[in-house]
């Protein structure tokens, strides 16, 4: 078997250690990762993502996004879980190629679905393979929080419920902490916005929301969550775009020219716990200018697409040239994507 090469310095090369088959067309992959890059591969948040790449035959690659199923903190390999789709290249590519002892290469664990306080009420909202991160953030909030979880999975049949036996061990060992709650289309058709509000209603207020799935029933979800009355901000929402772009390549910095300089705001990034003050070009997004200064800033695919970079904007104002990543809430809220933004004022404050 041919040995893979990175082809970036971010990204590295992952041995698949195991293949799961959980349901007739969705199988999870195990990844053993190289000790040189065990910290950021090991050490992520519940319910993000990797980007993988994948061979293809006409451009010579594809990047897509597949959410971490493992939970971290718990002893456990990254475990990605897939399911087959029609005309799904990726997925049906992953789930035909890989075995164990096959290569990938992968960049690191990124994402902001993910939980702001895991002893939080936690309620999680699934369909089909959309249970991928909402189960890592299930194990890890059973493991490491206190709060009560509800969790409403929908399926077509009950052969399609992906980690069906692990969701009844779960509530086996935290009976007074989880309710475990299955719609099967088969039985009891598809749901609508009016009977997810009476279900949701006892829970707003008190509970956040985490929600993927297809987007008809993101649709139904969104709907019934607004009429049960819970505010926006207590609603996160995982979407996945198709990657364009080839996420896989060193960005290319150009050098800040003296026009460029003279006339550049000033932006104060908090990351990782440590704020750094930068000078932003008012022609360069966020992430150029925190790149250009060493700084480690979280993107995959650089065009707005992922939401690997989004952060919260808390003083000043910018345009982005595609926010196609966020939603109108997240953006109320004052979420911006540092690969796209650019800034409109003299000065600025971003938290990571």
């Amino acid at each position: 078997m041919r040995e893979l090469t990175p082809h970036c310095t971010r990204s590295a090369i992952l041995t698949v250690a195991e293949v799961i088959d959980e349901t007739a067309d969705a199988r999870s992959i195990v990844f053993d990762v190289p000790e040189n890059h065990s910290d950021k591969f090991t050490d992520y948040l519940p319910g993000q993502f990797l980007t993988l790449r994948i061979p293809s035959e006409q451009t010579g690659s594809v990047a897509r996004c597949y959410s971490l199923s493992s939970a971290p903190g718990r002893g456990e390999l990254p475990k990605v879980t897939v399911k087959r789709t029609n005309g799904g290249y990726g997925s049906n590519w992953i789930c035909d190629h890989l075995a164990a002892g096959s290569q990938i290469e992968a960049l690191p664990p990124s994402g902001v679905f993910t939980p702001a306080n895991i002893h939080a009420p936690l309620l999680l909202i699934a369909a089909g393979s959309g249970v991928t991160p909402v189960m890592s953030i299930l194990k890890t909030a059973l493991a490491t929080g206190t709060g009560p979880i509800t969790f409403f999975y929908a399926n077509r049949s009950e052969s399609d419920v992906i980690f069906a036996e692990q969701l009844r061990e779960l509530q086996a060992a935290h009976p007074n902490r989880l309710v475990v709650v299955h719609w099967l289309e088969s039985l009891q058709g598809l749901p609508s916005a009016k009977s997810l509000a009476a279900f949701f209603r006892p829970m707003a207020g008190s509970h956040s929301a985490y929600v993927c799935g297809p987007g008809p029933f993101m649709d139904a979800v969104h709907e019934g969550l607004a009429k049960a009355k819970f505010k926006h901000h207590d609603v996160h929402s995982e979407v996945y775009n198709s990657l364009s772009g080839d996420p896989f390549e060193d960005v290319g910095l150009a050098e800040v020219s003296a026009e460029e300089a003279a006339d550049a705001a000033e932006v104060e990034v908090e990351l990782d716990g440590e704020t750094h003050l930068l000078s932003w070009p008012r022609s360069r997004s966020l992430v150029d200018v925190m790149l250009a200064a060493g700084l480690d800033a979280p993107y995959s695919c650089q065009e707005g697409e992922c939401g690997s970079c989004a952060c919260t904007l808390t003083e000043g104002t910018v345009d982005m040239a595609n926010s196609g990543a966020l939603d109108p809430d997240d953006i109320a809220d004052g979420y911006i994507l540092g690969c796209q933004a650019t800034p409109t004022c003299d000065k600025l404050k971003v938290e990571f």
